[in-house]
C-alpha cells in the first residue's frame, strides 16, 4: 500500500502539545502507524557518557501518531487530506499523491 505520509514530508501536527505547529518528517514508522517529526513532540532522554558521546539530559524527538499529523497542501500550506491518482498510459502509469484539498501534486 502506499504511503500517505512520507519521510520528507512537510506535516501539519492536529492535536496534542503541539497542535498547529509544522515541520518535516524524518522517520516514518509504518508497522506502528507513527512518524518522527523535526521539531515537533520534543522529549527529555537521560545519556549515558559514551567514548563518543557526552553524558547528560538530551531533547530529542518523540514519535507522534499519524492520525494526528496532516500532509501541508503544497499551493497554501494548510492542512489537507491525501488522495491518490493514477497518471499516464500503458507502461508509463504511475500513482501519485494529490492534495484534497486543492487538487495539486504532491512531490515525492
Amino acid at each position: 500500500m502506499a504511503a500517505k505520509i512520507r519521510k520528507g514530508d512537510k506535516v501539519i501536527v492536529l492535536t496534542g502539545r503541539d497542535k498547529g505547529r509544522t515541520g518535516e518528517v524524518i522517520e516514518v514508522r509504518p508497522a506502528e502507524d507513527r512518524a518522527l517529526v523535526r521539531g515537533i513532540n520534543m522529549v527529555k532522554r537521560h545519556q549515558r557518557q559514551t567514548a563518543q558521546q557526552e553524558g547528560g539530559i538530551i531533547s530529542k524527538e518523540g514519535a507522534i501518531h499519524l492520525s494526528n499529523l496532516a500532509l501541508a497542501d503544497p499551493n497554501d500550506s494548510k492542512p489537507t487530506r491525501v488522495g491518490f491518482k493514477i497518471i499516464g498510459e500503458g507502461e508509463d502509469r504511475k500513482k501519485v499523491r494529490v492534495a484534497k484539498r486543492s487538487g495539486a501534486e504532491i512531490d515525492g
